[in-house]
């Protein structure tokens, strides 16, 4: 049975007075699996909830498949419902295929020979190529290979959605869309909270569905893996742009784009210059109250005609090229954000005492640590699995979470910790008002928001409340690096993020003053560190290469 195409056409959207998607169309066909890319606030996660009905839009129009799954980036679920109820209604499509075959078998069955039964025989033959489509005979078996693959398999099936943590309800509801396999997946930041083994698992599922697939993610390695193509959402010169190929492709076809937008309209600046220039003098030669120059009285009354008919056409060719230069020149290319913070974290005299020194250090259920030292200058990565205590860590360092055993600070030590989950109080306060009132009108006056490349101008005086899931991630991280501590703790930075801010933020975390320790579970980032790496397991902890690796010194 072929699977139906998700289309939208001219699609148009406004929230808070403000249009975040103008005129958008997307073609997505079964086999393609396309990327959402773009600064954080150009509308990936509008156009999804455009895309799957969960909004309408101002204008345009949506064609969607009959039962098309999305996994939203903040999915709420009933705290009370337990883990079977998810998988029952996960499981229920391919129950109903199995069960209405069985239904339709049996009428057929007493068909009389003379009957060529041609209605039965056409919902059996739908349903069963529904149910092939659905492979609705594996469907129990899929369920449990997919919640052992997003680590899953050991929960309680009576376990209530309350009990479990936000990446455990996300990867609940990531596994229910996998085992349901619907004709087209719209996906939301499928990858965070997922560890290596779950990632390289669902890109595998992913790969081999076959339907439509459109995602929005920041994970750099994911999007290479599994896309077939990219849609750039950030401002160009005839809107969105769709590359095909991966991440690695989009990357170098995105900036020859970029480079060609800005060299055409340099070109074009020159020419509109140069033509209105040249329209001005010669209509100024032309003018009829001009007087005559010496030189032009002599024979004036011979060749004036023929001057005055060629300076005429002159100015006629240069303003007739100048209106339709100005009517179709392309826009000025806006100032992408470039994150400008500088220095992370902040200096420190002694260099020598460590920050935080912990010994048999022990969080019953999430962490177990034997030895460890921050130095004053490190920059370390925290690693390992789901559970593997990687957050409870960085709540020990910052001095919010008490544990057993030895931990030493130093005294007077500053530390800010980044968490995964960012929320404000208070959602009707401005962005700016935020800010100021957090880190006082003078820090705020002397590190303007603005000059952090983390925010558009346009968004400082926006409510709290309105701002993205990813703008929130930058608001927050503005205010740790306005004030930069000693020691900065960073909880899956790059999480929500767009690419381009991702790659920024991890050349930030280079060498210099101060401590940064990163949990992070992003392979695009492992890949590029060039600090320590410390791997938790549940229960011992070791080196990422199963060797001890020591703080290098402080620069300077």
């Amino acid at each position: 049975m072929p699977q139906p195409a998700l289309l939208a056409h001219d699609i148009v959207r406004s929230l808070g007075g403000r249009r975040v998607l103008d005129g958008v169309s997307l073609t997505a066909s079964p086999g393609h699996r396309i990327g959402l890319i773009g600064e954080n606030g150009v509308g990936k996660s509008t156009l999804l909830r455009l895309l799957a009905g969960v909004d309408e839009p101002d204008s345009g129009s949506v064609t969607r498949p009959e039962g098309l799954g999305f996994l939203h980036q903040e999915m709420p679920f009933e705290p009370g419902i337990a883990v079977a109820e998810v998988l029952d209604e996960a499981l229920r499509e391919a129950r109903e295929d199995l069960a209405e075959l069985d239904r339709l078998g049996e009428e057929l069955a007493r068909v009389p020979e003379d009957d060529p039964g041609q209605e039965l025989l056409d919902a059996y033959s739908r349903r069963l190529e529904q149910a092939q489509d659905r492979e609705s005979w594996d469907a129990d078996r899929r369920a449990a290979l997919v919640l052992e693959g997003l680590g899953l398999g050991t929960f309680d099936p009576g376990r209530t959605l309350g009990s479990l943590s936000g990446g455990q309800r996300g990867r609940l509801a990531l596994a229910a869309l996998l085992v349901r396999r619907p004709p087209a997946l719209l996906l939301d930041e499928p990858t965070n909270h997922l560890d290596d083994g779950a990632a390289a698992f669902l890109e595998e599922q992913v790969r081999t569905l076959p339907g439509t697939v459109v995602m929005a993610s920041h994970d750099r390695a994911f999007l290479d893996a599994v896309c077939t193509d990219l849609v750039d959402l950030d401002p160009a010169v005839e809107g969105p742009v769709r590359y095909g190929g991966n991440y690695s492709a989009y990357l170098s076809e995105q900036r020859a784009g970029r480079a060609r937008w800005e060299r055409r309209y340099t070109e074009e600046q020159e020419e509109l210059a140069l033509l209105r220039q040249s329209a001005g003098v010669s209509a100024h030669r032309v003018a009829p109250d001009r007087g005559r120059t010496d030189h032009e009285k002599m024979g004036y009354g011979h060749r004036a005609g023929r001057v005055q008919n060629q300076i005429s056409r002159r100015v006629r060719n240069a303003t007739r090229r100048l209106e339709e230069l100005e009517r179709v020149q392309v826009a000025e290319p806006p100032r992408p954000l470039r994150f400008a913070a500088g220095e992370l974290a902040a200096r420190i005299q002694d260099a020598d005492e460590p920050l935080v020194s912990l010994r048999g250090v022990r969080v019953p259920g999430r962490l177990v640590l034997d030895d460890l030292e921050v130095p004053a200058c490190d920059r370390l990565l925290v690693t390992g699995g789901n559970g593997a205590g990687k957050s409870t860590l960085l709540a020990v360092l910052a001095g919010r979470l008490a544990a057993a055993g030895e931990v030493r600070r130093r005294r007077g030590l500053t530390a800010s910790l980044l968490t995964q989950d960012t929320v404000f109080e208070r959602p009707g306060r401005t962005v700016r008002g935020l800010y100021e009132e957090t880190l006082g009108a003078a820090r705020a006056e002397k590190v303007p928001l603005g000059s952090l490349g983390l925010l558009h101008e346009a968004d400082l005086d926006r409510p709290v409340g309105r701002l993205s899931v990813g703008q929130r991630r930058r608001l927050a991280l503005a205010l740790l690096v306005a004030r930069p501590p000693q020691l900065l703790l960073l909880d899956e930075p790059t999480n929500h993020l767009s690419p381009r801010l991702c790659d920024e933020l991890e050349e930030a975390l280079g060498p210099g003053p101060g401590a940064i320790v990163v949990a992070s579970h992003d392979r695009w980032l492992r890949r590029r560190w060039q600090g320590r790496t410390l791997r938790l397991e549940p229960d011992r902890t070791g080196r990422e290469d199963g060797e001890p690796a020591d703080p290098k010194p402080c620069p300077g």
